[in-house]
């Protein structure tokens, strides 16, 4: 079985503000496969974070796994994936439906929070996008 293990993180300045997404995808064996650094323009944090996770499930299924484990620092984009909290933000809605619709694409998938200090490297790149976007 071919499994993933992603962390991802979004970032704006000024929420809304220049914002920046960043993404690590792994073999379970810890191997970085593919690294994601991207300015997306003006967005709130929670539309980065969003925008984070769905260019790592679109990029994670060029390595056709069967599982994906996702890591992010955002409690409540988590709660929301994993249907604990209901997506009442207008803006956030079709990210979530698109994430939904890829997902559907792999046997199991799992989005789990971790503090921002286990989320260190897909910091970094949502960081390094917004220093260079600006």
């Amino acid at each position: 079985m071919n499994k993933l293990i992603v962390y991802t993180d979004g970032g704006s300045r000024g929420n809304p503000g220049p914002s920046g997404i960043g993404a690590v995808i792994k073999n379970v064996k810890g191997k970085i496969l593919c690294e994601i650094s991207e300015y997306i323009g003006e967005t709130t944090n929670n539309q980065a974070e969003y925008k984070a996770l769905l260019a790592a499930i679109k990029k994670a299924k060029e390595f056709n796994p069967d599982e994906i484990d996702f890591f992010l620092d955002s409690e409540l984009v988590v709660k929301q994936l994993n249907r604990e909290y209901k997506v009442k933000n207008k803006n956030l809605q079709p990210l979530f439906v698109e994430i939904y619709n890829n997902s559907l694409n792999f046997k199991k998938i799992t989005y789990n929070h971790v503090r921002r200090e286990f989320n260190k490297e897909a910091d970094k790149l949502a960081n390094d996008a917004m220093d260079k976007g600006q």
